[in-house]
Order: structure tokens, then sequence, then C-alpha cells
């Protein structure tokens, strides 16, 4: 297939990439490399990709991997409707992986303009190339974010998520109504993936673990909030890898008969808990240092667990397979490669 990847440059398109490419599909990867967190890092994993930083920085120009022969990569903002309905009409894209976004809860209190020029219109745009473009598929990054305070357990996409505490929050069930729409009027098969608490190598480093691995190594303190009394399915990136190559290979299908409408929304987690204090201990025994911790309330727009039911997912073959130890051990073997300790 010939797949758009948006987000090419952030931590699971970078991921998505280098497999789909590796599976011989051709592939477009767009990214507007903005500057959430440190720049260097998505140029890293573009120069992995065969893109160098220099060729990255050039704004509307296709430029062709070093490494793959079936990828490109442009640098454009989703926002741009006019080079992004011209990307569309010149590669003529069988599906598109949209996974490009304005992530963080936390910094959707400071800069909500970022979520909605991102999340919002850019997704508008996003949907209307593929109605306009006879795109077979459109899967989506949603986030388990949706669920908000929710006290029912595990998640399940059946659950009433119609109170989000967060603008970031907000913006991704706008982006499951907004889908549910597209796929209704003009029969476009959509999947919106719930993702929760994606882990690994090559991981954001405003997310919990790439912030403690390094405080923690430097013997700096690390900021523990709701005093540690938290959980999240954390799931490692493979498993979320292997799960969006499942959904991508078994669209949403449209039963006329039945009127049923070509949308799926799935959560994709590891489906099992893990404490905070249990993620931090497998930091420490793979730095081989203890944390010093500063214990503190929990922060707006923050929940105390998350916990995601995967059984729809687990029907078509989805299955996570990576503890929080081995995963763990797998980051931070990268991060001290990375940064040559």
């Amino acid at each position: 297939m010939k797949i758009l990847v948006t987000g090419a440059a952030g931590f699971i398109g970078f991921h998505l990439c280098k497999v789909l490419l590796e599976k011989n599909h051709e592939v477009v990867g767009l990214d507007n490399i903005n500057d959430y967190y440190e720049v260097s890092l998505k140029y890293n994993r573009l120069k992995e990709l065969g893109v160098l930083q220099t060729e990255a920085q050039e704004f509307i120009k296709l430029t062709t991997s070093s490494s793959y022969k079936n990828f490109s990569f442009i640098r454009m903002h989703l926002e741009d409707r006019e080079n992004v309905s011209k990307l569309f009409e010149s590669q003529g894209f069988d599906v598109v992986c949209n996974l490009a976004a304005q992530a963080g809860v936390r910094y959707s209190l400071e800069n909500p303009e970022a979520y909605i020029d991102s999340n919002v219109v850019g997704f508008l745009n996003i949907l209307e190339c593929c109605r306009h473009n006879n795109i077979k598929h459109l899967l989506y990054a949603s986030s388990s974010s949706v669920y908000g305070e929710n006290d029912k357990i595990p998640f399940s996409v059946t659950d009433n998520v119609d109170h989000p505490i967060s603008l970031y929050a907000a913006t991704k069930k706008s982006n499951e109504l907004m889908a549910y729409t597209y796929s209704h009027l003009y029969n476009i098969p959509t999947t919106g993936l719930r993702f929760f608490t994606v882990y690994g190598p090559w991981g954001r480093p405003d997310m919990a673990l790439f912030l403690f691995t390094k405080a923690i190594d430097k013997g700096e303190p690390i900021k523990v909030f709701n005093h540690g009394k938290m959980s999240r399915d954390f799931t490692y990136i493979d498993d979320i890898i292997n799960g969006i190559q499942i959904v991508l290979n078994n669209p949403p299908k449209l039963e006329v008969d039945k009127k049923q409408v070509p949308y799926r929304l799935s959560n994709i987690g590891n489906g099992s808990p893990e404490s905070l204090m249990d993620f931090i201990n497998a930091i420490e025994n793979s730095l081989g240092k203890k944390a010093e911790k500063d214990l503190l309330p929990m922060q707006p727009g923050d929940v105390p667990r998350t916990w995601a039911d995967v059984s729809e997912l687990e029907k078509i073959g989805y299955k996570s397979s990576v503890n929080i130890e081995d995963g763990v051990l797998e980051f931070v073997n990268w991060y001290k490669a990375y940064y040559k300790k």
C-alpha cells in the first residue's frame, strides 16, 4: 500500500514508519517538527529513516530517503489546508495514519490555541482530503485521556466520555465525533485508537519514563504526583505498532443493509495497569540507582488511573506481550546509548 503517516518525526509515527517500510509499503511521512520538545530528537528519528536535518528543514518539499527507497518526507503543518490538499492530490494514498497532534495534557493548560489548530483544524483538513481522494482507510490517534475521571474499570469504548478534564482530551473526543460524521456521510472507513501511556526507545522527553530516567541518572529528585497513588496502563511501543498493523489490515466495513457506519473505535493498551511506584522501581532496577522522590498533590487535568479494556481489539488478533521490567530496560539501554552514557 501507499501510506501517509502524519507525525512521522514523533515517537509512535517514527516506529510505525520503520516497520511499514520493512514490510515494503510505500510511505510518505509528514511532520511540522514543532518545538514542543527538543527538536534534535525528532531530527535524529528522521535520520534513522534516512532523512537529514537540512532536508527536513525544507517546508512543502518532498524529500526522498537515503536509507529506505520507499520512504519520502515532507515538513508541513496539518492546518495548511491548501498544501495538505495538494499533497493528497499528487500522491494517491491508499491509507492514512494520522498520528500528528499537539500532545500533552499539562501543556494544553498553557497553550490551548495550539491544540485547536493542530488537533481540530488539522484533523478536519485530513478528513476533507480523505473524502475527496478515495482513501480506503483512515486510522487516527485518539487517547485514553478522553475517559477523564471515569470510575468504571477497565475503561471501555462503550463508557460515557462526555466530561473531558483537559482541552487535549476534548480535542481527541472531537476527533472521534468528526470521524464518525465523515464515516456516516461519505462512507469513509475510519478507525480511532485510544492510546494508553505508550513508552519505549525514542520516547517523548515530556513523558514520565524519560523525565524519571533522566533525573534518577543525574541523582536529582523526581516529581511524583498524587503522592504516588496512581496507576497507568503502560504499553510498550512494539505492542502498539503491532496493534496498528493489525487494524490497518482490518478496516471497518460498510454494511448497507444493516445501515452500519464503517467506523471503529478501539482501546489499544496493555490491558493490565501497573502502579506508578512499581514503574519507578523498574527504572531504578534498570539504572542501578535509587530515586529521590518529591511527593506532590495531583496536577490539574491529570487522572489517578487508567486501565484499557482491549477485548474488542483482541478479537482481530491483538495481544500485548511486553512487561514493564523488560520494556523499561529496553528504554534505559536506548537512553544510555543515545546520550552515550
